[in-house]
């Protein structure tokens, strides 16, 4: 879900009084340090932790299972759940374009992503970054709100959380922005950002939790092809790598007040709706999305099928067009030279380029993964040999040694690998969101080797990474390594595409400041 509007406030949130909280933890009751009484649903004093009475009163930090609806809470990346199994791929690429660049810099102003994240923070925009500023250091910007002197109307653009079984946090709004935050120049797991709590169902059992999601709608159980899927589907947490590609749900963010305007009180997954509706009436698969003319053709299009609709027509489980923010009329009264859709239309040579050229123009760095030929999931304990095509090994645990022989490639993402990877000649390795527990030695490579980089989240290991004499090229990119790195031979060298490594133990070769 991504809602630029939020639907209206809890009186409690807007009075609240926000500090820097440690992790797991969370200040509530409008800085007193003492949990409200629950709502309906809710985790009351000592719910939230049971066998642990008076668990959530008294004063300092509390646990997280404390939050009340309106309370915020400080998390990192790494902690959240996302509620829903697809993105729209190319409105991260938008946003992984634009904090790349210098262009805003270079035009006087400061990088998006600090307004984003001060804008997901509850803290305005941004007010100062000085050199060398990260997302993932605060200390190094400020917003034009800080911290304690929160609104309601700073609060309203606030991601939202849902607190779940056993305190963990389930995300309900910004996977699009806070993916972007992770998979951005300075992104990790670790980064900082705000959340306001809607609902705390810590008390309810795991089965009872995800049937009040379902019915309260909260969750989106669909696939990239809009066909049911079921929680255990879910992504376990963010990153580009974990989410599956919804071309129409990109599409519905570029029509975005063209053909619909997000309304205030917006109901939940909006986007997704009108592109489920749209799927009956626009074939994405007939249209280059590589291509600015042809995607515009697209979006033209469709947000004209969206305006033209009459405001009661039922667009999906029940909403109507009015609901959901169809527009009064396309590009709001404008010839297609002017409004929203003139500055979605502008190309990246422009000073104030559109959204979907610097989305194109990211995507145009994401590498694609080969074909697959064999996939494998789950579980599986002992060697596995790759001796030909391309074995893909999406979301599994592999326990035990990958070997991969010549002119053979692998593709291992979202998934666990307990023993050593090994490859020697192979046509392709690709390695993204995944942890690996064992020496790593890729050698003479004759395609590319990716370990991270666009459209590839980054990985943790544990063990050496060797990269010998690889001719394919070579992506190293924000991965976090505890071991030795040493590579030697490889043409070209290996880049991390502007996000370093973080390796625990030495650098060696050419990989000595990557």
């Amino acid at each position: 879900m991504n809602r630029s509007k939020a639907a209206g406030l809890p009186r409690r949130g807007a009075r609240l009084l926000a500090g820097v909280l440690a992790a797991g933890t969370v200040v509530v009751g409008a800085g007193t340090g003492t949990a409200a009484a629950a709502g309906p649903g809710g985790a009351g004093p000592g719910s939230a932790a049971p066998g642990s009475a008076g668990a959530c009163a008294g004063s300092g930090p509390l646990p997280r299972a404390c939050a009340q609806p309106g309370d915020l809470i400080d998390v990192t990346l790494g902690e959240l759940h996302p509620t829903q199994a697809v993105l729209g791929f190319d409105q991260v690429f938008y946003k992984l374009g634009r904090y790349g660049s210098d262009r805003d810099e270079a035009a006087g102003g400061f990088n998006k992503r600090f307004d984003d994240w001060c804008e997901t923070n509850g803290q305005g925009e941004a007010a100062s970054v000085g050199p060398g500023a990260r997302l993932d250091d605060p200390a190094s910007f400020t917003c034009t709100v800080p911290l304690g002197q929160e609104t309601e109307k700073s609060i309203a653009p606030m991601k939202t959380a849902v607190i779940g079984p056993g305190g963990k946090l389930y995300l309900t709004d910004g996977h699009h922005t806070l993916t972007s935050f992770l998979e951005g120049p300075d992104g990790s797991a670790r980064l900082p950002v705000r959340l306001r709590v809607t609902d705390n169902f810590s008390s309810l059992s795991t089965a009872a939790f995800w049937q009040r999601m379902t019915a309260e709608k909260k969750v989106w159980l669909r696939d990239e092809n809009n066909r049911p899927l079921g929680v255990d589907q879910l992504p376990s947490r963010l990153g580009i790598t974990h989410f599956r590609d919804d071309p129409y749900r990109s599409l519905v963010y570029f029509t975005r007040d063209i053909g619909y305007e997000v309304p205030d009180g917006a109901t939940e997954f909006l986007e997704f709706s009108w592109g489920s509706w749209l799927r009956g009436k626009h074939d994405t698969s007939a249209y280059d999305l590589t291509s600015p003319g042809p995607y515009l053709d697209l979006v033209k299009s469709a947000s004209k099928s969206m305006a033209a609709l009459d405001a009661d027509a039922v667009v999906d489980d029940g909403k109507t067009a009015g609901q959901l923010g169809r527009i009064a009329e396309w590009n709001g009264g404008k010839k297609e030279t002017g409004g929203e859709f003139a500055k979605l239309s502008k190309p990246l040579t422009d000073a104030k380029p559109g959204k979907l050229a610097e989305s194109l123009a990211y995507k145009a760095t994401v590498g694609r993964a080969p074909a697959c030929t064999t996939k494998i999931t789950g579980v599986r304990n002992g060697p596995l040999t790759v001796t030909d095509g391309v074995t893909c090994v999406d979301r599994a645990a592999l326990r035990g040694p990958v070997t991969v022989r010549a002119g053979a490639a692998l593709v291992l993402t979202g998934s666990t690998l307990e023993g050593p990877l090994q490859s020697d000649r192979a046509a392709a390795v690709q390695v993204c969101g995944s942890s690996l527990t064992g020496p790593l030695v890729i050698s003479r490579t004759t395609g590319t080797v990716r370990f991270g980089g666009p459209g590839c989240t980054a990985n943790a290991v544990t063990g050496a990474v060797v990269l010998t004499g690889n001719t394919g090229g070579v992506q190293l990119a924000a991965n976090t390594v505890t071991g030795p790195v040493a590579c030697s031979a490889n043409v070209p060298a290996p880049e991390n595409t502007g996000r370093p490594n973080e390796v625990r133990g030495p650098r060696t070769g050419q990989c000595a400041g990557v």
